[in-house]
């Protein structure tokens, strides 16, 4: 058995029915004699077989995902049902298989599956790959067959479980992909909360919009009318100054609707060699496409910005670049939000594709007093001569700016040990601010 967080599934016993199966194959094909899986449809570990996979019936394609698993748990499950037919050793290509890079035991392909299930029988082979191509392929949640190159055998490729079913199934969860040049992005939270979001009220009302199609849009999707006429997903685009609230918003509503927010990192993605930057965005499309997950392309200038006359080579693949991502956002199914500071770096056909186009601008008066008052430290008590009203008033920050400004000037209070927050300390930190942006107080 093997045991899953606090449950037991009945794996050996699925593995069991799939090797008792497989070598009864073997032995017909050995002596020219036909098998068939129904001397063994009332095998009572048919019963594991649905219950790994959730299923009601145990048909023949339920051994599939078994068969696909049982690698990862026993990495030499194959060889020694093909060791007892030849125990002399000698090639058995009937039976498929292939060797991965680093995995030192067979990993069963879609040629394993057929002789499993049908052994040499050609017209039977014919009516299984027949039936998986016109199913568009049963268990495409589950498993794939790897495609193969052109002129090979197409039940060549191996069988490969989704992850998404496959570590679950194993580990208890889905465990989060590695940050890597090969998957660019990276998860992003944060513990504030919707009252800690001090916007514009146009601005918040705009975001109330992605919200409502958080909540509403699988209803939409499913209305006999609209579900021809809706394409699946939503574009948003965030424009304003550094530091208004863009990624704050991305992260609140992941939590809301407790969604994965995967930041596309622009320093990975973007590459000088032809054809790579594709190639890197591909692999978080592929991924976010199986799971319900926000992208946030952040500094989104970077890559969807203004197509340029083509005067050189260079200009040619940057335009191209853009046209794949054009097509790209457009197939994908979930939320998916590009920040930029300007609206007008953003290339024209990408603003036509979004559904909303949101401006973040840099807090008023009443925006920055709900800031100021909304990060005043509660284990400080603020001095008699600090009036917020003035503060807010007086400097124009971001919401950015002020939360660095109460960090230094509760660091100073920290320190003096007196559990006070001072006038003087705040202006301190407001004109550290104003230099680092090279602006006069």
């Amino acid at each position: 058995m093997i045991k899953i967080v606090n449950q037991i599934i009945p794996l050996e016993q699925a593995l069991e029915l799939l090797a008792h199966i497989a070598r009864q194959q073997v032995q017909a094909h050995a002596a020219a004699v036909h098998f068939s899986l129904e001397s063994v449809k009332e095998d009572v570990r048919w019963k594991y077989v649905r219950e790994i996979l959730g299923v009601d019936d145990g048909d023949e394609d339920s051994l599939l995902p078994i068969m696909a698993l049982a690698p990862h748990v026993m990495p030499g499950f194959y060889e020694n049902i093909i060791s007892r037919a030849l125990p002399q050793g000698g090639e058995f290509a009937e039976f498929g298989g292939i060797k991965g890079q680093q995995h030192r035991g067979m990993l069963p392909t879609g040629e394993t599956a057929l002789f499993i299930l049908c052994g040499m029988d050609i017209d039977e082979r014919i009516r299984v790959m027949r039936r998986w191509r016109h199913s568009s392929w049963p268990l495409k949640e589950v498993l794939s067959i790897e495609k193969v190159r052109e002129g090979e055998p197409a039940m060549s490729g191996a069988l490969v479980p989704n992850p998404d079913w496959l570590e679950p199934l194993l580990f208890g969860r889905n465990a989060e992909p590695a940050f890597s040049v090969a998957f660019p992005a990276k998860r992003i939270h944060t513990p504030m909360l919707w009252s800690d979001l001090v916007l514009h009220p146009r601005t918040l009302e705009q975001v109330n919009d992605i919200r409502i199609w958080l909540e509403y849009n699988g209803q939409v999707l499913t209305d006999p009318v609209l579900m021809r006429k809706v394409k699946p997903g939503y574009r948003i685009l965030f424009y304003g100054p550094s530091g208004t609230g863009k990624t704050l918003t991305a992260s609140l509503l992941g939590n809301e609707f407790k969604l994965p927010v995967y930041r596309i990192d622009l320093s990975q993605v973007v590459s000088k060699y032809i054809g790579e930057t594709e190639k890197n965005l591909e692999s978080v499309f592929a991924k976010a496409s199986r799971k319900n997950w926000i992208l946030f392309f952040d500094e989104a200038d970077a890559l969807f910005g203004k197509r340029t006359s083509v005067s050189s080579a260079h200009d040619k693949y940057a335009n191209q670049e853009v046209s794949y991502l054009l097509q790209r956002i457009e197939e994908h199914e979930g939320l998916l939000i590009l920040a930029s500071n300007f609206k007008n770096n953003i290339d024209d056909a990408f603003l036509r594709r979004f559904h909303h186009i949101i401006h973040f601008p840099l807090p008023g008066v009443a925006e920055r007093l709900g800031i100021w008052k909304g990060c005043a430290p509660g284990s400080l008590k603020v001095d008699p001569s600090l009036v917020w009203e003035e503060i807010a008033g007086a400097f124009e920050l971001t919401g950015a700016s002020i939360v660095n400004v109460m960090q230094y000037a509760a660091l100073r209070a920290f320190r003096r040990g007196d559990g006070l927050l001072r006038k003087q300390d705040i202006v301190e930190g407001i004109k550290k601010e104003f230099r680092k942006e090279e602006k006069n107080i």
